[in-house]
């Protein structure tokens, strides 16, 4: 019954006739991003002046006044006015403005809310009204006794809805849960070759003592030391877990953490091909922590450019593998840097997907070096430090960096927010959409980008859907965020986050 009252505009056309017409039309426009009192008397006075209202909401791809926004899809917003029933059609506008839906369908009338005529009537209201008086309709001016913000509203709580708009997204695509499980297990198998910085995490949890007597420093006792392979090579063995074949190509020191790395590796098995250079050390970054404080944080680096020869077996390795997927994992710990992106990007053989993603904490990196790639997985903070942007709402700021990137997909990271995915530059359904973070109870995000970063790719090759891609690696992310550690990820873990959504869903 729903989908019925939603039209597209020739549809629409068709279904009210045109003028004149037996039974008189008003029209109604705006967000709706959440129904609430103040909307629901606007569009019950509107009924009340004719024989059919039309619901026309804007699409959301000109909805930028603030982050985040609009919160409710535009397929839900339409299902959610459907449900009323004052109203008798809903239609999704593509333009900026209703002018063209009004010249096409030209409603009799086309209501306003009251702070549209209370101080003065703006220049696109006055656009509106000259629209309507070219071929004799009328505006009406709604009572604005009940005034409502919904930015206000969506401020104090947003709605939990983040099931509601993945059942849309899916939906849409023609999509379900038993669909992303085929996905899921689809993924054993595929090559990747993975080229990046590794870093050793460790943590190091101590007992304060106290201070020292004679300097202002805390004195603790080293009670125990974990460590991790971190960096790419956490992101290696996320790939491995969930089935891929993944051979890594990496720089290590010549020193005991090598061996550490290696081992842990090989243990996963993944095919790791590293290159030894005597001349720096393995990336070590320590956190001592005390009562699970953390009390500092000890690097051990080099972040020197990598040298020519290094470069050039990076590049043999990249040029050699046989691979349906090449990831470059930055850490910018000497292996990427303006120079050797380049090199490294030109030795990929053509018809490999290519993946990049940029994770350069508090190093100088850019996830602008990595142009026309297949996707690119940045967080907010990266891109705008890549646009230099600082002030841009998030979505037109995503589609900037879309669009100077010229990726052919982008999944922008927007931690607690989830994702947004573009797949094309326009304002068309599904150029672009979100996928709200599926979290139920945080315990530790370390860890989520890179476990999205490898189910999003895999999906990818495997089924060269971006939405299934996007929606299995929020999944893996809120996996990942639901428990201590990164740690590697099987795909039964992901399946059981799936099983938990669908259980969800029936009660929807």
């Amino acid at each position: 019954m729903l989908r019925r009252k939603v039209k597209t505009l020739e549809e629409l056309v068709a279904a009210v006739g045109p003028r004149p017409r037996p039974k008189t039309v008003i029209m109604c426009h705006g967000v709706f991003d959440i129904v609430h009192p103040g909307h629901v008397r606007h569009l019950m006075y509107a009924k009340e002046k004719a024989d059919i209202l039309v619901a026309s909401l804007t699409a959301d791809t000109y909805i930028t006044k603030a982050d985040n926004r609009p919160f409710v899809p535009q397929e839900l917003r339409a299902q959610n006015l459907a449900a009323l029933e004052a109203v008798d059609y809903v239609i999704i506008d593509p333009n900026p403005t209703p002018i063209e839906h009004i010249r096409r369908l030209q409603p009799d009338y086309f209501a306003k809310g009251y702070e549209y005529f209370a101080e003065g009537i703006p220049p696109r209201t006055q656009e509106e009204i000259r629209a309507l008086e070219s071929y004799g309709g009328e505006i009406v001016f709604t009572p604005g006794d009940v005034v409502y913000s919904s930015s206000k509203l969506l401020e104090l709580q947003p709605p939990r809805i983040a099931v509601d708009k993945l059942l849309s997204l899916m939906d849409s695509e023609g999509m379900d849960f038993a669909a992303l499980r085929k996905v899921l297990h689809g993924l054993g198998g595929v090559r990747v070759h993975i080229v990046g910085d590794t870093i050793v995490d460790g943590y190091s949890e101590c007992t304060l003592l106290g201070q020292a007597a004679k300097h202002p420093a805390f004195s603790v006792k080293l009670e125990r030391t974990e460590r991790f392979s971190g960096g790419a090579a956490i992101v290696a063995r996320h790939l491995k877990r969930a089935g891929a074949e993944v051979s890594f190509s990496t720089v290590l020191g010549d020193d005991p953490l090598k061996d550490f790395v290696l081992n842990e590796l090989a243990e996963a098995g993944v095919s790791c091909r590293p290159i030894i250079d005597r001349t720096r050390p393995t990336t070590y970054k320590e956190r001592f922590t005390t009562d699970g404080h953390r009390l500092l944080q000890v690097d051990r680096v080099d972040n020197r450019p990598i040298s020519d020869k290094t470069l050039r077996l990076i590049g043999d390795e990249v040029h050699s593998q046989r691979a349906d997927v090449v990831i470059l994992s930055d850490f910018r710990h000497g292996i990427f840097n303006r120079e050797s992106i380049p090199h490294i990007v030109g030795q990929i053989p053509a018809g490999r997907l290519k993946v990049a993603d940029s994770q350069v904490s508090n190093r100088w990196g850019n996830i602008l070096d990595f142009t026309d790639f297949d996707l690119i997985t940045p967080n907010e903070r990266e891109a705008r430090f890549a646009l230099g942007d600082q002030d841009t709402t998030v979505r037109p700021m995503a589609l900037k960096l879309y669009r100077e990137a010229r990726c052919r997909y982008l999944i922008l990271k927007l931690g607690q927010r989830g994702i947004l995915t573009y797949q094309r530059p326009g304002h068309d359904v599904r150029d672009f959409f979100a996928v709200d973070s599926l979290v139920d109870r945080l315990i530790d995000p370390i860890g989520a980008g890179d476990a999205l970063l490898a189910y999003a790719s895999l999906s990818l090759v495997s089924t060269s859907s971006i939405v299934a891609g996007s929606i299995l690696g929020s999944l893996a992310a809120a996996v990942s965020c639901e428990r201590l550690g990164n740690v590697p990820m099987a795909p039964l873990e992901v399946e059981q986050k799936i099983d938990g959504l669908e259980r969800l869903a029936r009660y929807r």
